[in-house]
């Protein structure tokens, strides 16, 4: 394909130049209508759906997007929450208040006068992919197209005849709540998994390790005899993998390698289960349930059973130090969430921090300060205390605190350290566009200062 006024490319390399806008009230309340799940993962994780949109197709091939231009329209007296999570994917989120007493907001007005300067603007962006049903976009689309641009509208709820006429592609509703809860729509190659021979359910170790099944290979050999009289057919009647769960495989590597934590057993299994939704049906291929599946089928993958509700985890980023503790899950509230989902924050408790605090203060104070060992020192010291603090956390509040000016080479007190990680914390909130309040300050330094700073 040959662009106009750009490079020629082949059809084995066509990239396409897109413009990305996003209405984001009529996207987020259209699909909380239809799917509450999916409404949440589209405003929370939008960096998915992103990644899974660069890759298209028409009918001349494949082809990739790249997203020159993401701007995300939303009313900040409704959903300012979800502002940071749309700046840390590098979009520009622009705030368009309610300018009428109905309460609408200025999205539509402000989406199309920024997508107008794109359409003369210097370079020459050959899609223009507007997330949003309103029907008010129908001039806008036949601007585009007018324009020899290529047009793809994606929509969360119902839209115009007229308006979805003058696309070159439509994403539908259903279609849009299965993009942003499953990844499985990115490309990813993998290799075919061997078909299991194990046929009983994985037995748990101590700790809540799920160990992995035996395979023909690593069984042990049977008596020459016994090999004579009674050939095992098992690894030759055992089904390959159906195309299904090969998807389910890739959707939930995929997942868990992007993840910046270790991951709940249950929304791993969302994963797959939307990736193949006959798994769960058959028994997840066998037995052990969905723990078994995944021992079976992504045995590479960190699996736990416990603490509750049970854990996957990349291992080559994580073990199962780095696992939060069940009291972290229960005392979570919104704010510790966003704070944790946002800013990277590990999502230790109130205990688990303040015994992290100390432990790292009375190291400093008793061994000189080299990165490696006193982080190693600090987590074990932190797990013989009971506290299920892992390598990565300890590496994250050292970097934190480091980043506010203290230095660890001298002796500093637990509540200087816990002041100025919190500081930190903080500060990442605030960089990540996030609106607090005195009460919002208050409550994450008492959460991510152990409980050591003042109110």
């Amino acid at each position: 394909m040959t662009i106009t006024d750009g490079p020629a490319r082949t059809d084995d390399d066509r990239r396409l130049r897109a413009a990305l806008f996003v209405d984001f009230d009529n996207v987020y309340l259209g699909l909380r209508r239809l799917d509450p799940t999916a409404a949440e993962a589209f405003a929370t994780n939008p960096g998915h759906w992103l990644d899974a949109l660069e890759q298209g197709a028409d009918s001349q091939g494949q082809f990739t997007r790249r997203f020159l231009v993401r701007a995300c329209y939303l009313n900040p007296s409704a959903f300012s929450q979800y502002r940071p999570n749309f700046t840390r994917a590098g979009f520009r989120v622009v705030d368009c208040p309610s300018l009428t007493q109905q309460g609408k907001s200025s999205a539509d007005i402000n989406l199309v006068l920024d997508a107008v300067d794109a359409l003369v603007a210097t370079t020459r962006y050959e899609e223009f992919v507007i997330v949003s049903a309103d029907a008010d976009f129908t001039p806008l689309v036949q601007r585009c197209r007018a324009a020899d641009r290529r047009v793809t509208i994606i929509t969360a709820s119902p839209a115009a005849a007229a308006y979805r006429a003058v696309a070159d592609t439509v994403v539908g509703a259903d279609a849009l709540a299965e993009l942003v809860t499953s990844t499985d729509t990115l490309a990813e190659q993998d290799a075919p998994v061997a078909a299991p021979v194990a046929v009983t359910a994985p037995p748990e170790a101590p700790g809540g390790s799920v160990p992995r099944p035996r395979t023909a290979k690593s069984a042990p050999a049977p008596a020459p005899e016994a090999v004579a009289a009674e050939p095992a057919p098992v690894a030759a009647v055992v089904a390959p993998p159906t195309a299904g769960a090969l998807a389910a495989r890739r959707a939930v590597l995929q997942r868990v390698r992007a993840a910046d934590r270790p991951l709940p057993l249950g929304s791993v299994a969302q994963v797959a289960q939307a990736a193949d939704p006959t798994l769960p049906g058959a028994g997840w291929g066998g037995p052990g349930g969905f723990t078994g599946w995944l021992g079976r089928s992504v045995p590479e993958l960190g699996l736990a059973t416990k603490p509750s509700p049970g854990y996957v985890w990349d291992p080559k980023r994580f073990d199962e130090a780095d696992l939060p503790g069940a009291v972290a899950d229960v005392d979570a509230d919104a704010l510790r969430r966003q704070v944790v989902a946002v800013t990277d924050t590990p999502g230790l408790t109130t205990d688990g921090y303040r015994v992290l605090l100390k432990t790292l203060a009375h190291d400093i104070s008793t061994h000189p300060f080299e990165r490696i060992a006193t982080t190693r020192r600090v987590r074990e010291a932190c797990q013989k205390a009971g506290a299920q603090v892992g390598r990565a956390t300890v590496n994250l509040v050292i970097s934190g605190i480091s980043y506010s000016g203290v230095e660890l080479t001298t002796a500093r007190t637990a509540k200087a350290l816990a002041e100025a990680w919190a500081d930190n914390v903080v500060g990442l909130c605030r960089g990540a566009r996030m609106e607090l309040s005195r009460a919002d300050v208050a409550a994450i330094r008492a959460w991510v200062g152990g409980g050591l700073l003042a109110a």
